[in-house]
């Protein structure tokens, strides 16, 4: 897992814990990503309303996913989860070419 890695590095220790923020806009596939990561079970994905947290166990390294709702209600509230967020994941829907340019304008 790359992302682990660069966590690991750019602390330069073997802190146990890393807060992991999954952005991206609505229906772009960001719950889909996470329940693959922690359970495989993507049969009942439902649009995250607000905000979910995960927490995923890898090799002994806690990850506190956060998966923040990408309707365009929600974007605006985004900068509020940053300040303590170990890393970020942006999430782009590159079979929807309608909203790629939307996207970008988003992760700004």
């Amino acid at each position: 897992m790359g992302l682990l890695s660069s966590l690991r590095r750019l602390y330069r220790s073997q802190a146990d814990e890393a807060r992991i923020l999954f952005l991206g806009l609505d229906n772009a596939g960001k719950t889909t990503i996470l329940k693959l990561l922690a359970d495989g079970d993507i049969q009942t994905v439902t649009p995250t309303q607000g905000f979910h947290i995960q927490s995923l166990i890898y090799e002994g390294f806690r990850l506190n996913v956060w998966d923040i709702g990408g309707q365009r209600a929600i974007r605006p509230y985004w900068r509020n989860y940053f300040e303590t967020t170990d890393a970020l994941v942006y999430v782009f829907d590159c079979a929807d070419r309608h909203r790629l340019k939307e996207s970008g304008t988003c992760s700004h």
